[in-house]
C-alpha cells in the first residue's frame, strides 16, 4: 500500500511539471492561435538559468529568480521579434519558424554551456524526506514541487476569473477583433501572455533541475507529452491542462512502474519487461485516443 501511494504521489509530480508547460502553452495557443513548438526550449532555457546561477552563488532561491526572469524575457522577445509577424501566416510557417527556434536554442545553450549535462544540487531547506504515512516515506523537495505546482493553478485560477487582466484574456481567446475595436492593446496583451507562458515553462526547467540532468534538447523531451496533455484536456482550457497533466502524469507512472511486473506473471520476466515497457510508452497516446474518440475536443471545452 505505501509502494503505491509513493507512485501515485510520483504521478502527482510528475502531473504538476506537466501542467506548469501546458498551461503557458494551452495560453499561448489559446489566446494567439499559434503552434509554438519552441516551448520546450523555453523550459530548458529556465533550467540552464536557473541551474548555473545557482551553483555560481550556492543560492537555490536565486536560481529561481533567475529562471523566472530569463524565461519571460526570452519569451517576450520571441514574441516581440518572431511571433508577432506569424499570427495571420498559414498554421505551417508558425511549424517551421518556432521549429528553428528549437534548433537556434539548442545552439545557443551549447556555445554557452557545453553537451555535458549540469546537475543542480537539492536546496538544503528542501533535502531529506519527512514520513508522510507509516511506512511511507518521500522525499521533501518533490513534495515542494507538487505544492507549488498546485499553488499556481490556483493563482492562475484566480487571475483569469477574478482580474481585469483575465477577462481581457477570456475575451481574447474568443474575438480578438472586438477586443481591439474596444481599445485594448491587442500587441501588448500578446506579449505579456506570451511572457507569462514562457514565465511557467522557465519554472518547470528550473524545479526540474535537481532531480534530472539539465542538457541540451531536454525541452523536445518533454514537448510531445505536453501537446498530449493539451490535446487531451482541451485545446485552449486551463482547466482542462490541469485535470489531464494529473490524470496522465498518474497513468504514466503507474504504468511504468507496475505493468511490468504484471506481465511477468503470464510470460518470462525479459520479454514480460520489454512488452510492459513498450506499453507503459505509449500508454498516454492511448488515453488520448480513447478520449478523443468519445469526446474529440477534449475533456474541457476551450474557456480558459
Amino acid at each position: 500500500m505505501a509502494l503505491f501511494l509513493e507512485q501515485m504521489l510520483n504521478g502527482l509530480q510528475f502531473g504538476v511539471m506537466l501542467f506548469l508547460l501546458a498551461a503557458g502553452l494551452t495560453l499561448i495557443f489559446g489566446i494567439m492561435g499559434v503552434i509554438n513548438l519552441a516551448h520546450g526550449s523555453i523550459y530548458m532555457v529556465g533550467a540552464y538559468a536557473g541551474t548555473w546561477v545557482a551553483m555560481v552563488t550556492g543560492s537555490f532561491l536565486l536560481g529561481v529568480v533567475a529562471a523566472l526572469a530569463a524565461a519571460a524575457l526570452v519569451g517576450a522577445a520571441m514574441e516581440f521579434l518572431i511571433v508577432r509577424r506569424l499570427y495571420k501566416r498559414d498554421p505551417l510557417d508558425q511549424v517551421l519558424a518556432t521549429f528553428a527556434l528549437i534548433l537556434i536554442f539548442n545552439q545557443l545553450v551549447t556555445l554557452l554551456f557545453g553537451r555535458q549535462p549540469l546537475f543542480a544540487s537539492m536546496p538544503s531547506l528542501l533535502g531529506g524526506s519527512v514520513q508522510l504515512l507509516p511506512g511511507l516515506v518521500y522525499p521533501v523537495y518533490r513534495i515542494a514541487i507538487i505544492v507549488v505546482g498546485l499553488l499556481v493553478a490556483f493563482g492562475l485560477y484566480l487571475m483569469i476569473n477574478r482580474t481585469r487582466m483575465g477577462m481581457l484574456v477570456r475575451a481574447g481567446s474568443t474575438n480578438r477583433e472586438m477586443v481591439r475595436a474596444l481599445g485594448v492593446d491587442i500587441r501588448m496583451l500578446y506579449t505579456v501572455v506570451f511572457g507569462l507562458g514562457a514565465l511557467l515553462a522557465g519554472l518547470a526547467g528550473v524545479m526540474a533541475g535537481p532531480i534530472l540532468a539539465v542538457q541540451v534538447g531536454m525541452g523536445e523531451q518533454i514537448l510531445i507529452t505536453t501537446f498530449v496533455v493539451v490535446v487531451v484536456g482541451g485545446v485552449g482550457s486551463i482547466r482542462g491542462a490541469f485535470f489531464a497533466s494529473l490524470l496522465l502524469g498518474v497513468v504514466d507512472t503507474l504504468l511504468r512502474a507496475y505493468l511490468p511486473s504484471m506481465l511477468r506473471h503470464v510470460m518470462a520476466v525479459s520479454e514480460a519487461d520489454a512488452l510492459g515497457s513498450g506499453i507503459a510508452s505509449m500508454g498516454i497516446y492511448l488515453l488520448m485516443a480513447v478520449v478523443l474518440l468519445i469526446r474529440p475536443k477534449g475533456l474541457f471545452a476551450s474557456n480558459l
